[in-house]
């Protein structure tokens, strides 16, 4: 245990005092951001900005929190009254920055969607745990955002206000959601849970599977593929037929990106985490590196990609209805997806041509080129 939140011999008054006071450090210029002030003290980020959650001296931390109740689905339909904010989803190795208003929240099951324009959203409330209006004082003034983490204390999804204008509604979110009852600091993290061990190749009857995925009819037939047969995302694309699955470089990322941005060619960008996976539809213009980081730095759409986490990436198809639909995916070293990037098309549609092209060209292969 970090000894940050060592019970032994002291408070967890006294350790989340110290944990808001390292919290306070970490961001005084040049400012470090939440995630990588947790990773430091050994903590994750839920149980970082939960420290804040009670009242406390001025001079401790910049930053407050005010616990929310667990309505996951109706605080995402109230998000729509912030206007345009900034949409956030993260893994360990990439960041999807949105700009737009929360429109077309639904809800079925634990599983929800937000369909309405530039914010589209595919989210996994079993995953959601904990959720905290945050706000902080910063050198750029009053920061104020809504942040969601599973039960381990990792960010899941996190709005952020745009417009000064928007406080009073993103207030009024805040009073109707705001867990009152809640007047402990702190959260209690469950221990992430070991990576299931894949199912040994002698085990698979590839045969049968390689046939199923050939049969497919809809891209989001393929969990359903997966699960049927006992395969992690990286052993299928290993077992796959190679007419549907192609491994490239792992800086294959980076050309994709930016031959897309000289063709002008609209894509769609996935990243996302076990309760949350937000997409971006239409082109990327600006994209630059920074030491590791592979960026889109666009009006309404950042993203930031660590390259060096990138151990695998594949060329993938998948047979559909409308004809094969093939992507680029990320893979870190524990075979976790880190980003996936298609052609931007709607259900009905044919994939462009000009999309499979720019992939059968990053791997050098005619046979996948489009035909007219």
């Amino acid at each position: 245990m970090n000894a940050l939140l060592d019970p032994i011999g002291d408070t967890s008054a006294d350790a989340h005092a110290r944990l808001r006071r390292a919290f306070a450090e970490g961001r005084q210029p040049p400012a470090r951001r939440h995630r990588d002030i947790a990773d430091d003290l050994g903590v994750g980020e839920g149980e970082l900005i939960a420290a804040h959650a009670t009242a406390f001296d001025l001079d401790e931390s910049p930053l407050r929190a005010q616990r929310l109740r667990a309505e996951w689905p109706m605080i995402m339909q109230a998000l729509e009254s912030l206007g345009d904010v900034t949409a956030l989803t993260r893994n360990a190795s990439c960041v999807h920055e949105k700009v737009g208003t929360y429109r077309g929240a639904s809800v079925d099951g634990a599983v929800g969607l937000v369909l309405g324009g530039a914010i589209d959203l595919r989210v996994f409330y079993a995953h959601w745990a904990h959720g905290f209006a945050v706000r902080e004082h910063t050198p750029r003034g009053l920061q104020c955002s809504l942040q969601f983490f599973d039960a381990h204390g990792t960010a899941i999804h996190k709005v952020f206000l745009r417009d000064v204008d928007s406080r009073a509604a993103y207030d009024r979110l805040v009073e109707q959601f705001a867990d009152n009852e809640a007047t402990e600091p702190g959260i209690a993290p469950k221990p992430e849970l070991a990576t299931r061990a894949e199912t040994p190749d002698a085990e698979v009857d590839v045969t049968a599977f390689q046939a199923a995925w050939a049969a497919l009819r809809d891209t989001h037939e393929f969990f359903g593929l997966l699960r049927r047969h006992g395969l992690s995302r990286t052993q299928a694309l290993r077992l796959a037929s190679p007419e549907f699955a192609q491994a490239v470089e792992p800086g294959t990322a980076q050309e994709l990106l930016l031959r897309a941005a000289q063709q002008g060619l609209p894509i769609m960008v996935f990243v996302g985490n076990p309760g949350m996976i937000q997409i971006h539809s239409g082109p990327v213009r600006r994209v630059e590196l920074m030491g590791p980081w592979l960026n889109v730095l666009d009006p309404g759409f950042n993203l930031h990609l660590r390259e060096d986490h990138i151990t695998s990436a594949w060329l993938v198809r998948k047979p559909t209805v409308d004809g094969l639909v093939s992507s680029l995916e990320l893979f870190d070293a524990a075979g976790r997806t880190i980003a996936m990037f298609f052609g931007e098309r709607k259900p009905g549609q044919a994939e462009r041509c000009e999309w499979r092209e720019l992939l059968a060209s990053l791997a050098d292969d005619a046979s996948a080129r489009c035909t007219p």
